[in-house]
């Protein structure tokens, strides 16, 4: 009699583990279905694991920093983006219903001005033919414009059916490109900190050009989020971090490195 109450127990725990394990498959199978579903309703392919193309524009916000702020500069009093766009198109490869692979090219426009308090800081001026360099105390206002394509080649990422994250290397050239400027309401040490000095009143600015010292090539890590809002339509956000100076290697005027940090908010179509 024990032992038939030992054989009873030992085939009802059995046969309850059997159907828990039916029902966790079934749970799994029916999740794995709702899953394939709503990749299905949000796209942008059939399968998930086929290729296809991006159609992006947005506006374009940011601009050309050191990293970190250098001591010369004692206070920032303007940011102000040019507002730019950008405009391209990426091919896009999946390998499963998460990971794939993107390659782009994308033409923009892109630009700043700012206006900060420096001091001893390093600059080239025009005075009337002449170009005088030394250490500058004062008011600096620096606008950069710049013009071209990028190539960003990122991997690709899926959270769920509407989250996509990329992240990979770019590469840019600069069709276009003006670093210009002026000083004033300060003075110039002319060749060192304690050399001649200039007085440069605001009602008659000292101007800066520095364009032909930039490169034309940039290079950097690019980080976009898309968000999907119908079936082949996405928000975004991308960030192109530079990653080189802007400036040629040879150029010495100014002594810290300048560094390009645009980000782009726009629409995204899918096809």
């Amino acid at each position: 009699m024990k032992h038939l109450k030992y054989i009873l127990i030992f085939a009802l725990s059995s046969a309850m583990g059997t159907l828990q394990a039916q029902d966790l498959k079934e749970l799994m199978k029916e999740n794995r279905e709702n899953r394939e579903a709503n990749y299905a309703k949000w796209g942008p392919t059939s399968d998930h694991n086929g290729m296809g193309y991006v159609v992006r524009a947005g506006f374009v916000l940011g601009g050309t920093t050191p990293l970190p702020l250098p001591k010369e500069i004692r206070k920032i009093n303007e940011f102000a983006p040019k507002g730019g766009f950008s405009l391209g198109i990426d091919g896009y490869k999946y390998f499963n219903t998460k990971w794939g692979l993107s390659a782009g090219l994308r033409f923009f426009m892109q630009g700043m001005r700012t206006g900060a308090e420096v001091k001893n800081y390093n600059m080239a001026i025009v005075m009337g033919e002449d170009v005088v360099e030394g250490r500058f105390t004062g008011t600096d206002i620096t606008e950069t414009r710049m013009t071209g394509f990028t190539i960003p080649v990122t991997a690709t990422y899926r959270v769920g059916a509407r989250w996509t994250f990329n992240l990979g290397p770019y590469v840019s050239y600069w069709i276009y490109r003006d670093f210009d400027g002026e000083v004033f309401d300060g003075y110039l040490r002319e060749g060192s900190p304690v050399g001649q000095k200039i007085t440069i009143g605001a009602d008659n600015p000292a101007s800066y050009d520095f364009s032909d010292d930039m490169r034309h090539f940039s290079w950097g890590m690019e980080f976009c989020a898309d968000f999907r809002i119908k079936k082949h339509l996405n928000v975004f956000g991308l960030l192109d971090w530079g990653m080189n100076d802007v400036f040629k290697s040879d150029f010495e005027t100014v002594t810290f490195s300048l560094f390009p940090l645009y980000a782009t908010f726009g629409m995204a179509y899918y096809y």
